[in-house]
């Protein structure tokens, strides 16, 4: 098989070449099936479009909001890019913050930009391929903790011919271990009002795949977390493949692992993978990383146990440097997407969370003990009950909780086999659920289902059926929409909701039917595979996209990767940025006095953001002219 980069193929694909899924189920069926509910379906996308006036429960229509002539944005939109820089409205400026390979010490090695940097240097500059981030202002110091999902591994590793990109010694592995995970940087602006890296800030921090991390909650010391080096089960090295993120009210950072299963392997070929192994698409070869080959902890012919140590939840405190990560095992064990963390009228934490594979599941943790400022904080991700969500055709759902009593697993398989938990109550399999978000100013949540080629084709990777369903109604989903949900009694700890779909994305140029997208959607705003959510403080949702930006067949017109701003009030959407061609936008966040607007660019191609050298993934600093707040 040819050794893809990620740039080339995404994880599921990777996943399902290596880890093939179940027989398809009979696609006539699962068609006609769809067809014969096209009326409703054309009911709920007519329903997503509008939004749920404020305290009255009623809708209002995207036609009678715009009617009314009021407009939110700040902005004019602007069109579709394919070149390789970003675009912003008129009136707003942007400049880069961060690189890859930027200096945060002053004894770190400057970035070469034709090789970039040794593996010695990883930790002293700032880590590769941003995903999500959170700015923290500590005593007047802005510290903005953000994600280093991946490592491209042919620009790492430029070997000649089929070396191309795969480690030759455990020393390139460790450059790979050591450029991602997470960056704590301290910034500000400089004389010209644009914001820098502050170099040598005692906050400035890089966690890698080898920092030590505390395991926490009921996972903690059972057997299946002990492994040779750790017989206790209590103590992990590294955080990896950290994809979205989330605050907490009290200060600390939620990093997320992701796609984890990509960094294990096996050095014998006979080695038996168990259902939780194949379940989570861990098996004998990684994604080309081969660090099984190099450092046995990712052997699981010899370390069986080790993955179940990643896919967790990891608590950062930005705040103290020495300080010891947390992975906190109540939060269950998936490819964690985000966690958008809400506190109930009750003061009860509630986490929401996406699973991200094709046909797995939106989650939802709900805390024993309640929150409130002062109060210690350290069990409360550690103690509570985890909830899966299922959705139903007449716009109503409920959040079923993952017990013993409703699964038949014990409680700690429930946490480290939670994708088996949530398959056993029949739960509502997903369009790759992504971000997921809750309005500061309503009771709502919010969750990007990136897209599903596989809806209605195929099986989830345990057997689930993937028909159409409420909120995601249509066969081979290429575009992705927004399922958002009203808790009863405006209360996030209750385990009954309301749904509609903000939106669906599609293409209105090329496209026909419910693959044109909602209502919402127009050739002015189209676009693909909605990724990153997030609020600002005047409760407009921010969508940024991560999906195929070639520009053709029926992507044609949708150009590359962006980020739109959404009004939940009257449904309108309207494009504010474009990424260089070849990235992903993903990841926002604002300084604190709300006046720049953060956003990461993974990914890029050509020789972004310098014109020449390596492409270098970047966080961005986005400001408007006149000084007014952005968010």
């Amino acid at each position: 098989m040819k050794d893809f980069d990620l740039t080339e193929i995404s994880a599921d694909d990777w996943d399902e070449l290596k880890n093939p899924r179940p027989s398809e189920s009979d696609f006539d069926r699962v068609v006609e099936e769809a067809i014969s509910r096209r009326g409703f379906i054309g009911g709920v996308v007519a329903f997503g479009s509008g939004a749920a006036a404020m305290g009255t429960g009623t809708l209002l229509s995207t036609t009678s909001a715009e009617a009314m002539g009021h407009s939110r944005f700040a902005f004019s939109p602007i069109g579709i890019a394919t070149d390789s820089t970003i675009h912003v409205p008129e009136g707003y400026s942007w400049s880069v913050v961060a690189r890859w390979g930027d200096a945060l010490t002053s004894d770190a090695e400057a970035f070469d930009p034709a090789t970039g940097h040794t593996a010695a240097n990883a930790s002293k500059v700032f880590g590769e391929n941003t995903d999500g981030m959170w700015l923290y202002n500590v005593d007047g110091h802005e510290l903005i903790a953000v994600n280093n999902e991946y490592a491209n591994r042919r620009t790492n590793l430029p070997y000649e011919g089929d070396a191309a990109g795969t480690p030759q010694s455990l020393d390139d592995v460790r450059l790979f271990q050591g450029i991602q995970g997470v960056t704590v940087v301290e910034v500000a602006a400089d004389g010209n009002g644009q914001y820098k890296i502050v170099v040598d800030s005692p906050f400035n921090r890089r966690i890698d795949h080898n920092t030590p991390m505390e395991i926490t909650g009921l996972a903690a010391g059972h057997d299946m977390m002990k492994t040779a080096a750790d017989p206790n089960g209590t103590m992990s090295l590294g955080t990896m493949n950290n994809c979205g993120s989330g605050p907490t009210p009290w200060g600390t950072y939620l990093t997320c692992e992701e796609n984890f299963n990509g960094y294990f392997g096996s050095t014998d070929e006979n080695v038996e993978l168990t259902a939780g192994m194949q379940r989570y698409g861990v098996g004998l070869d990684g994604w080309g990383y081969d660090y099984h080959k190099w450092d046995e902890r990712f052997d699981i012919s010899k370390n069986p146990n080790e993955p179940n140590r990643a896919g967790w939840v990891v608590e950062i405190d930005p705040s103290d440097p020495s300080s010891t990560p947390k992975k906190r095992t109540g939060l269950g064990r998936l490819k964690h997407e985000n966690a958008a963390v809400a506190i109930a009228p009750s003061g009860h934490v509630v986490v929401y969370m996406g699973d991200d594979e094709r046909g797995e599941y939106l989650y939802k943790y709900v805390s024993n003990g309640t929150y409130a400022p002062g109060k210690d904080t350290d069990n409360l991700l550690n103690d509570g009950t985890l909830y899966a969500a299922k959705f139903h055709w007449d716009g109503t759902g409920d959040w079923l909780p993952l017990t013993p009593e409703s699964t038949g697993m014990d409680a700690v398989e429930i946490l480290i086999h939670t994708r088996m938990a949530a398959s056993a109550v029949e739960a509502t399999t997903m369009d790759r659920p992504e971000w997921v978000q809750v309005n500061p100013i309503a009771a709502e949540g919010y969750a990007a289902l990136t897209n599903n080629r596989n809806r209605g084709v195929k099986p989830n990777a345990g057997g689930d059926d993937t028909s159409v369903n409420g909120p995601n109604p249509r066969v081979a989903n290429n575009f992705g929409q927004v399922v958002r949900w009203y808790p009863a009694n405006d209360d996030h700890a209750t385990s009954s909701f309301r749904w509609d779909l903000y939106v669906m994305a599609g293409n209105p140029a090329t496209q026909e039917g419910a693959y044109k997208g909602s209502s919402n959607v127009n050739e002015g705003n189209m676009f693909n595979s909605p990724d990153g959510l997030m609020f600002d403080s005047a409760g407009l949702i921010w969508i940024q996209t991560d999906g195929n930006d070639d520009n053709e067949g029926e992507f044609e017109g949708q150009g590359n990767n962006q980020m739109l701003a959404g009004d939940p009030v009257s449904g309108e959407i309207r494009r504010f940025l474009t990424g260089p061609n070849g990235s992903e936008v993903t990841g926002l966040c604002w300084s604190t006095d709300r006046k720049t607007m953060f956003v990461g660019i993974q990914h890029p191609g050509a020789s972004f953001p310098d014109g020449e050298g390596l492409p270098r993934s970047s966080v961005v600093a986005v400001w408007r002219d006149d000084g007014s707040l952005v968010g």
